[in-house]
């Protein structure tokens, strides 16, 4: 098991703390933080680019001209995409992005990471968190 100090508001060493391995001691595999993060990043798209399809552009949806006899190509309607002005063939709609990977693996990610916190050495444990009166100041001075 790993061992790390305890300390007080004033950065003063109390005492120490054993942590389960079961928790902090797992071995870092990246690929698993990697979807992880991956997932969350997807999740937070807003997904809301849009175009206008050849139903939503504005215009007559009369023939331009009739089917034979004019030596010009054939056309039903002024909104085709292949006209200026018509809509767009396969543009963007609004759509999520978000997606979900199995509850088990968010958790061992979440332990990969605060393993590789400890690892790092970049974790504190306070043992009371108590402030005379809630101020950003004194807090980042803690």
């Amino acid at each position: 098991m790993a061992k790390i100090d305890i300390y007080n508001i004033d950065n003063e060493k109390i005492g120490e703390a054993e942590l389960k391995d079961d928790l902090f001691g797992v071995q870092v595999k990246p690929y698993i933080l990697h979807d992880i993060v991956r997932m969350q990043l997807a999740n937070r798209r807003a997904g809301n680019a849009s175009t206008k399809t050849r139903t939503e552009v504005r215009g007559s949806g009369k023939k331009p001209w009739r089917q034979k006899g004019t030596g010009r190509a054939r056309a039903g309607s002024r909104r085709s995409p292949l006209w200026r002005g018509g809509g767009v063939a396969f543009g963007p709609k609004p759509r999520s992005y978000a997606y979900k990977l199995p509850k088990k693996v968010r958790r061992l990610g979440l332990r990969m990471a605060l393993s590789a916190r400890l690892s790092e050495n970049n974790v504190k444990v306070l043992n009371d968190f108590q402030l005379e009166e809630i101020k950003t100041k004194k807090f980042t001075g803690v």
